[in-house]
């Protein structure tokens, strides 16, 4: 099979023929189809994240078709379509994967950074970290629900009831979470980097009420904050936003370091948390929501072997939604689809 891998943080993804893997105890065997390139994928390959596997096959929003099942694995069947999160794989046995808090166990695994992941023509996936496609979703439009999706449906429940938010950093979480919102009868309000006009635009045309740079304070203070850009100043932006009482959730991987910040606007009962991702109960939840709303996701499609490209592009902010691998086969997107 032909698939991109890491073999040093840093340096650019290589294209290479790898024996196909099997589909062990467990486990499912996968065509990939589609998937999506995140901003976690970045912080891999860039070696923000020090802990990968090395060589790495990247990629955590992956929509396949089952090719094999291993023992174990009988949950799903041959030629079922599938979609692989971030979170790949957890102890079971513990306090936290006990009590449906997976993503917080000490021995849980990552696709695409301890698992090989989806940048390429096949891979393999824990079947009790899987989640079956809802039907009219293309495999490009499914791909970016897997993680922009699902891990910014877990940020925004952490982030409470209220009903004006603000979203920093417009990328592909929060041009889905913004359809969620408005679903919901909230109003967001859209930060993004100074003078980001495109993205601001993207943001209005989504139903969000309000959209500017990320150091202009909203018109009226916000119930809740959800930080999806990688900036640790933004954490006392954001606090100075919310209204007392109000949250500011911390939704990526990775951050840089937070600023020191008077108490003063961390006071009034003001919260401040992170997200770890996903659980499977996020999936679930947010997997039969999305047909609902509909959720529609903008793609931007990249062939595998412009892995790379599609990283840089996303590095560089050069396009609004989501940018996604197509691996096999394309179908038909619905009508509500988006693709470039």
């Amino acid at each position: 099979m032909r698939a991109m891998i890491l073999e040093k943080p840093g340096k650019p993804l290589r294209l290479v023929d790898l024996p196909e893997p099997t589909a062990t105890e467990g486990r499912l065997l996968l065509r990939v189809n589609a998937c999506g390139v995140c901003r976690t994928d970045l912080h891999v390959v860039d070696g923000d994240l020090t802990q990968p596997k090395l060589p790495v096959i990247p990629g955590h929003q992956i929509v396949g078709s089952v090719a094999a099942v291993g023992e174990g694995a009988e949950a799903f069947a041959v030629g079922d379509r599938v979609g692989v999160p971030w979170l790949g794989g957890s102890c079971g046995k513990c306090h936290y994967c006990r009590s449906e808090q997976e993503n917080l166990c000490d021995q849980s695994r990552y696709t695409g950074y301890q698992i090989d992941g989806g940048f390429a023509e096949m891979c393999t996936a824990d079947a009790r970290f899987c989640f079956p496609i809802p039907p009219g979703y293309s495999h490009l439009q499914a791909a970016p629900l897997l993680c922009a999706g699902l891990s910014g449906y877990r940020a925004l429940r952490l982030a409470g009831e209220g009903k004006r938010l603000g979203f920093y950093g417009f990328g592909a979480a929060a041009h889905i979470l913004t359809q969620v919102a408005r679903h919901q009868g909230r109003e967001v309000f859209a930060f993004t980097r100074r003078e980001d006009a495109e993205s601001q635009h993207f943001a209005l045309r989504l139903g969000a009420v309000w959209a500017g740079d990320s150091d202009t304070a909203p018109p009226e203070p916000l119930d809740a904050a959800i930080i999806f850009a990688p900036v640790g100043a933004l954490v006392p932006t954001a606090l100075r936003a919310v209204r007392k009482g109000g949250v500011v959730v911390c939704a990526g991987i990775h951050m840089s370091d937070i600023p020191a910040f008077p108490y003063s606007i961390l006071w009034g009962e003001r919260v401040v948390r992170s997200v770890a991702n996903l659980t499977r109960r996020d999936g679930e939840e947010f997997l039969a929501l999305a047909p609902e709303i509909p959720v529609a996701t903008e793609v931007h499609r990249y062939p595998l072997e412009k892995a790379n490209e599609a990283l840089d592009d996303l590095r560089q902010g050069r396009f609004t939604g989501a940018a996604v691998i197509v691996v096999g086969a394309e179908d038909r997107p619905p009508a509500t689809a988006t693709e470039s």
